[in-house]
């Protein structure tokens, strides 16, 4: 199981477009995404960034995916970039196999 995580704040170029121009936009996304759900990807959540979170990234909003494999993450990302997502807002990603804590703390011993 893949796990991809956005952070992204809009550019000044999508707070210049009108609002039927960025619904329209937003609209012709949504078949992509359906699509992507139908073969398994999970919405775990989107949010707003919290302004009294502590070591708070510099981003507005925030998503959380599970995909059930890495093709399916790359066809995300693919879809995300075809779309242009980018040039309407500054984002930054992480993402990666889930796996446990006690994995990740034997890796952080290790380092």
């Amino acid at each position: 199981m893949e796990c991809f995580i956005e952070l992204w704040s809009a550019r000044q170029v999508w707070k210049q477009l009108s609002h039927e121009e960025r619904k329209a936009y937003l609209e012709q996304i949504g078949p992509h995404l359906e699509n992507l759900i139908e073969k398994g990807v999970e919405i775990v959540g989107w949010g707003v960034n919290d302004e009294a979170t502590t070591h708070r990234a510099n981003f507005d909003f925030y998503a959380v995916w599970k995909f059930p494999t890495l093709d399916i993450k790359k066809e995300f990302e693919a879809v995300v970039m075809e779309a242009g997502w980018y040039n309407y807002f500054h984002q930054e990603n992480v993402s990666g196999q889930l796996t446990t804590p006690d994995e990740i703390i034997g890796k952080l011993i290790v380092i």
